[in-house]
């Protein structure tokens, strides 16, 4: 009762201030709601198209309206204090007490903002891509369940109720890759990404632990004020939690050494790629280390570890995406190059930039998985016509898709340029201060590797491209005249995020560019929660006046980066767009080191040979010692000599009397003589 007092009064505070939540508990009731009632539907109305494709949207588009309203109303009061609303108490135990409290500041605004307003648009989306899919009902109850549970991780006030939502989103991913669940092989995917988070997620349960233990809160507002006083700079204890913290992000957010689950994760429908690389999931391990600035400010070698995986990731991925067929298994693996971006960035200590490419990010890479979703469309559908069975992710299959799908080949393309760094399109912004940042830092290797991987980025979405849409058709001519444009329930989400893609990195524009306004709204709307982790950075010499590598201004590389990926997509463009492609079942698979790269380094099969096999043997090896032989064993005998005393025993059941008579006196005269000797 007095936590939730505090709550009030603290809610109370800042509505003085001028901002006080518009209806919060509403922005998570109304996907809450749309869970449950598609969830209903799938039952009661299995083979009912109009109510969860109207449901489901609307839910989102709901709480995204009431977002904005939030964005709104703090834009115009601009509290520098969190906002916390107290619904309940959750556990009271001894001295823990955790409620179920949502934390309104700028950060948590502007995660908001991406997640219901992109997941608006994939639901839409979905509503022409899943039309003909039996499981249409259930496939919008979850995808509304997946944006509850990024809603409350985002919302959280403190590490348990983010973490409920960082399970929620686990779950959701694992019923939503494994959508077609009656394909063993997507059914596998969706258990291999809940695996391999659980191992992230342990390390997350542990930092809690050590949280409290050393706070005697979980709390965001009291952790992180107490946090410059309570640990040791450059401790022992910060540097655990905060490994242990980046242990879990890892997990969700796909960085070496727990990347693997994420290309499986195509398996599921492409609006399901779309959300979970885009808006929700793989986003929610960059927003942990963001949240948690101060304790990563007080440990620079968790800083170092957090950067030198982010980039060691960025371009790793970067490299398998350059050989791989699948369409979707391309933008897999950039997603997992631009993920290593944003925590090379929150790793050097540039916070907001992390965030910044995270929110662009966003906008390119759902339009470009919505636009791959387009293409797989038209092609199972054209395929579908002609009864045949190619594989319509293979681009292989593809070519000359251009003049036929206009509007798709328009809009990815402009997510390729967005994505590939190019003025003035929101990649160029959001991706360019980061590396402009780790070279001004005087991380010099590290921004090395990061302008390889932007090279390489723009190569490989040059040639999606080519491979897809330019070129020569290889669909068949039986399958071509059925190839055509989505319908417009499809297309104008992808125009909406094409929009997106080039004016969303217009809120954060560089002093030095010559002939731009300055324009740095992002950085002074999240000030006052970075603020802190600066101060501690600051205090302690974290961020030195370097000077760019190689000379020159942030102007000047600005422009040297633009040219350089111009003249890398134009280079690729030329080199491919006349190569002769044979379709997918006439072609052979790479060889040599483009052979390594196609079967992405053999990372899945070392961890076949060295965890999983032996994992098995060992569980096999248990199964046959303990239980068959010891446990089973061991009752097994047990069995045996009951049964052997019953044998015994049922020697002397006759069913005579007389023999019982003979016994009884015979064993009567035994006693009697030896008590009488």
């Amino acid at each position: 009762m007095v936590n939730l007092l505090e709550s009030v009064l603290r809610v109370v505070q800042h509505a003085e201030s001028g901002y006080h939540p518009v209806l919060p508990g509403l922005i998570l009731l109304l996907p809450l709601a749309g869970f449950v009632i598609n969830g209903l539907g799938a039952f009661l109305w299995r083979d009912s198209k109009r109510i969860p494709g109207i449901v489901g949207p609307a839910a989102i588009i709901g709480a995204f309206g009431i977002v904005v309203a939030n964005f709104l109303a703090m834009r115009g009061a601009f509290p520098h204090d969190p906002a916390v609303v107290s619904l309940w108490t959750w556990m009271a135990v001894g001295d823990l007490s955790i409620g179920v409290d949502l934390q309104f500041d700028q950060l948590s605004i502007l995660m908001m903002l991406i997640v219901t307003g992109v997941s608006s648009v994939i639901h839409v989306y979905s509503i022409g891509y899943m039309r003909e899919d039996p499981g249409y009902s259930r496939y919008f109850s979850y995808l509304n369940l997946f944006v509850f549970f990024m809603l409350i991780l985002v919302m959280g006030a403190n590490f348990p109720i983010v973490f409920v939502g960082w399970e929620g989103v686990g779950l959701c991913s694992y019923l939503l890759i494994g959508f077609w669940y009656e394909n063993r092989e997507f059914a596998s995917a969706g258990k291999k990404a809940f695996i391999v988070n659980r191992i992230g997620d342990f390390g997350f349960l542990v930092a809690m632990f050590l949280i409290f233990t050393h706070f005697g809160t979980l709390d965001f507002v009291e952790v992180f004020a107490a946090a410059p006083e309570t640990l040791v700079y450059a401790g022992g204890v910060v540097t655990l939690i905060t490994l242990l913290l980046f242990l879990g992000a890892t997990g969700k957010s796909a960085q070496i050494p727990l990347y693997v689950w994420l290309p499986d994760a195509m398996a599921g429908p492409t609006p399901v790629s779309a959300l979970i690389h885009a808006a929700t999931m793989v986003t929610a391990g960059v927003y942990l280390v963001a949240r948690s600035g101060v304790l990563f400010a007080m440990a620079p070698v968790s800083q170092a570890v957090v950067a030198a995986i982010g980039a060691g990731t960025a371009l790793f991925a970067a490299t398998i995406a350059t050989q791989q067929y699948d369409i979707k298994k391309v933008l897999a693996y950039s997603t997992v190059s631009q993920l290593g971006y944003m925590f090379l960035a929150v790793g050097i200590g540039a916070f907001t930039a992390g965030v910044f490419h995270l929110m662009t990010h966003a906008f390119f890479k759902a339009l470009l998985f919505l636009g791959s979703g387009a293409v797989i469309h038209a092609m199972h559908h054209a395929l579908h016509q002609v009864h045949r069975d190619d594989d319509p992710n293979d681009m292989r299959n593809h070519g000359g898709l251009k003049n036929m799908m206009p509007i798709t080949w328009a809009t990815m393309w402009i997510g390729t340029v967005a994505i590939a760094g190019i003025f003035p399109f929101a990649g160029f912004f959001s991706k360019d201060e980061i590396i402009w940042y780790t070279g001004t830092y005087g991380y010099v290797v590290l921004w090395v590797v990061s302008l390889l991987a932007a090279v390489l980025t723009a190569a490989y979405m040059t040639r999606l491209m080519v491979l897809t849409f330019h070129g020569e058709n290889r669909t068949g001519a039986d399958a071509k005249p059925h190839l055509k444009e989505v319908p417009a329930v499809m297309w104008v989400p992808l125009a909406i995020l094409a929009v997106l893609s080039v004016v969303g990195g217009w809120i954060q524009i560089p002093e030095a560019l010559p002939g731009l306004p300055a324009v740095d709204a992002l950085h002074h709307w999240l000030e006052p929660v970075m603020e802190p982790a600066r101060h501690v950075m600051t205090e302690h010499g974290f961020h030195k006046a370097y000077e760019a590598p190689l000379g020159g201004g942030e102007a000047t590389w600005a422009i040297i980066s633009t040219v350089v990926a111009l003249i890398v997509v134009i280079l690729t463009f030329r080199a491919l767009v006349h190569r002769r492609y044979s379709p997918a079942a006439e072609s052979e698979a790479p060889t040599g080191f483009a052979g390594i790269l196609y079967n992405k380094w053999y990372v899945d099969e070392l961890y076949d040979r060295v965890i999983i096999r032996p994992l098995l043997a060992l569980w096999r090896g248990c199964w046959r010692i303990v239980d068959a032989g010891l446990i089973d064993g061991t009752l097994d005998a047990m069995a045996s000599g009951t049964r052997m005393v019953g044998w015994v025993g049922s020697l002397l059941q006759s069913g005579r009397v007389a023999g019982y008579m003979f016994w009884f006196v015979t064993g009567v005269v035994i006693i009697l003589a030896l008590l009488l000797l």
